[in-house]
C-alpha cells in the first residue's frame, strides 16, 4: 500500500494505524540480524476455510469460544451479532462467511480472535486455531500473496513450513476496510 502518510496528519489515529500496519509490513522482510542470524517473525495460526493464516500477534487481544450472539436487524449476513463479553459489547464477525467461503460441516473448532482495538470492538470468528507459529526470514514466500483470492488485499506476506502455506493476515488492515465496515445491509 503506498500512502502518502502527510496526508494524514489531520487525522493522528489513522496515521499511527498506517505507522503501525508498514512496521508490521517491515519486520516480514527484515533481513537477520547484522546479517548472520535469520529473524523470526511470529503470529497467531488459524483456519478459514482450507486456508492457513497467521495474524501478528499485536492484532489479537485474546481467543475465546464463540459466544451467544444478539442478531442485529437488518445487518450483514456475516455481523453474527453482538455479544457480551465480559461487560464489553463484542461484534461478532463470522470471518468465513465474510470472504464467501463455503459452509463448514462443523462448528467445533470454532474460536474467536478478538481484535486488539480500544475503538473497534470486534470478535473475528474463525474455523480453527492453529497456535503460535515462528517463521524466519528463509520461510517468506512473497509470490503465494497473489493465490490467497479474496484475502489478498489483508496480507502482510505469506510463508511455507513443511510444505504447507500460511498466509500473514492483517487484522487490523480487515478493520479499516469500508465494506468490512459496513455491515448494515
Amino acid at each position: 500500500m503506498s500512502l502518502d502518510l502527510r496526508s494524514l496528519r489531520d487525522r493522528p489515529f489513522e496515521l499511527l494505524e498506517q505507522l503501525e500496519a508498514s512496521l508490521s509490513a517491515a519486520r516480514l522482510d527484515a533481513p537477520g540480524a547484522g546479517g548472520h542470524q535469520a529473524q523470526s517473525w511470529t503470529g497467531l495460526g488459524f483456519r478459514l476455510g482450507d486456508r492457513w493464516l497467521v495474524a501478528p500477534r499485536e492484532d489479537v487481544r485474546e481467543v475465546i469460544a464463540p459466544p451467544r450472539a444478539t442478531r442485529v436487524p437488518n445487518a450483514q449476513p456475516w455481523l453474527t451479532g453482538l455479544a457480551n463479553v465480559r461487560g464489553e459489547l463484542l461484534a461478532i464477525i463470522d470471518l468465513p462467511r465474510y470472504f464467501e467461503l463455503p459452509p463448514r460441516d462443523s462448528t467445533r473448532g470454532q474460536r474467536v480472535l478478538v481484535l486488539n482495538s480500544r475503538r473497534m470492538p470486534v470478535g473475528l470468528l474463525v474455523d480453527e486455531i492453529a497456535g503460535y507459529r515462528q517463521f524466519s526470514a528463509g520461510d517468506q514466500r512473497h509470490e503465494l500473496r497473489g493465490e490467497a483470492g479474496p484475502l489478498s488485499p489483508f496480507l502482510l506476506g505469506a510463508f511455507v513450513r513443511d510444505g504447507q502455506p500460511w498466509y500473514a493476515f492483517s487484522l487490523h488492515r480487515l478493520a479499516q476496510n469500508e465494506s468490512f465496515r459496513a455491515a448494515a445491509a
